[in-house]
Parts: C-alpha cells; structure tokens; sequence
C-alpha cells in the first residue's frame, strides 16, 4: 500500500488568503510572509495613503496584482484562463499548479457584512493526485487524476464570478507549452505560453489580465507589474 502523501497546509488567518494559496503552491511554509505582500503593495503603489491592493486595515485581502509580483519574485507567471476555452486543452505535464479566485461573503462576528472579499484558492499536483489546498477547508480536498481535474474545473468555470490562474515556469510562460499543442495551434487569439512540469515551483506569472470591471479582482498591465519588480530587486 502508498502511504499517504505529507501535503503543507496552511488555514485560514485573517484576510491572508492570498499568502496562504501561495505557500501552499510551493509547499512550503514561509515561502513568503505578510510583510512581505505588504512590501509588494508599497512597490506596486508607493506614496499613497490608501494603497488599493490590499485591504484598508491592512489585514490582508491583496489583490492579483500581488499575487503576480510575488510569483515572478520566483521567476513563476501566472497566466489568466479565458473560460471561453475548454479545460481539456491544458498541458497538464508542463503546468505547476492552480490559482482560483472565487468570491466570497465577509462576516464580523454572526453578522453578514455587504462587503465583497477575495479568495484566492490553491490547486495542485501532489504525488500523482491533484488537490484543492483551499485555506478554509479543514484538511486538504482530494479531486483526483488529470481527467477529475478537468471536470473540476469545468464546472469551476461555469460560474462568472470565479476567475483561474495557471501557474507555469517562465520558459513555459515563453514557449506557450502550457497548451496543448493543437489548440495552441488552433487558438490565434491566445497570447499565453503553456506551463511545463515543476516539482517545486520556481515561476509564475500572468501576460493576461482578466475583466475587472465585474469581478473582485483588479489587474494592472503586466508591464507595469515587472517595471515595479524590476525597478525594486
């Protein structure tokens, strides 16, 4: 019998999402720390009063935008999918790993609050099976081989609120392998290279930002995004 596979989990703190679903994708804890993100907001908008990538008391809820800079601190991308497309064209062998932003209902106490949040969610390949490392979940969610993937995220897709990230190294961000090659071929309006396979992941980053306008996260230009990181490592 396989034993069962050691897999890093790490819950729900705060508005910390964001930090989470990026340790969990390395599996590693401490890959990166809230004053960490909290550095990255300073960078990606220095000398405001009220920096819009994360939330107004500080306590977290960052937006896309972190998210990619941290990722390309890695030498990761983070490259939107359009849900126009079938999941099933996803190279699954050249890709590290997920990121799924789903909204999410904000409460103080037994009150709902009217207030919208993020919550960004890691998926994963670990030892054969892929998982759902969601931080309010209790343990990790098993979803299973490649094609229970693909039904997952299928039906993640059908919603208009939940937008996927798919987290590659920069050389498969570069070459488009995280396609399948015939519908990289078949697609002339995908602008976004394939991922290759990581065992730990080194790079991620995003050339695509999705619509902001309806939905909880808002993007800058990609460029703007690694003008920022360069200007500041």
């Amino acid at each position: 019998m396989s034993s069962k596979p050691t897999i890093y989990h790490e819950k729900q703190v705060k508005e910390l999402c964001a930090l989470h679903a990026l340790n969990n994708l390395f599996q590693v804890r401490g890959t990166f720390s809230k004053t960490e993100l909290d550095t990255i907001c300073s960078r990606l908008s220095p000398n405001v009063w009220i920096n819009p990538h994360r939330s107004l008391l500080g306590l977290g809820n960052y937006d896309i935008n972190v998210i990619m800079a941290a990722l390309q601190k890695k030498g990761c991308e983070a490259v939107w999918f359009d849900k126009r497309k079938d999941p099933g064209c996803l190279d699954l062998s050249n890709i590290c790993g997920f990121i799924l932003n789903v909204p999410s209902d904000y409460k103080l106490g037994f009150v709902m609050l009217p207030l919208r949040r993020r919550h960004w969610i890691t998926i994963r390949q670990i030892q054969g099976n892929f998982y759902n490392l969601d931080s309010k979940l209790d343990t990790p969610q098993l979803i299973g081989r490649s094609s229970d993937l693909i039904a997952y995220l299928k039906e993640q897709m059908e919603s208009k609120e939940k937008e996927l990230f798919v987290v590659v190294s920069k050389e498969v961000e570069e070459k488009q392998l995280w396609m399948n090659q015939f519908a990289a071929n078949n697609s002339s309006q995908s602008q976004n290279p394939p991922m290759n396979h990581c065992d730990s992941l080194d790079s991620v980053s995003s050339n695509s930002a999705f619509d902001s306008r309806n939905r909880d996260v808002e993007c800058l230009k990609l460029n703007e995004v690694r003008n920022c990181i360069t200007q500041n490592n």
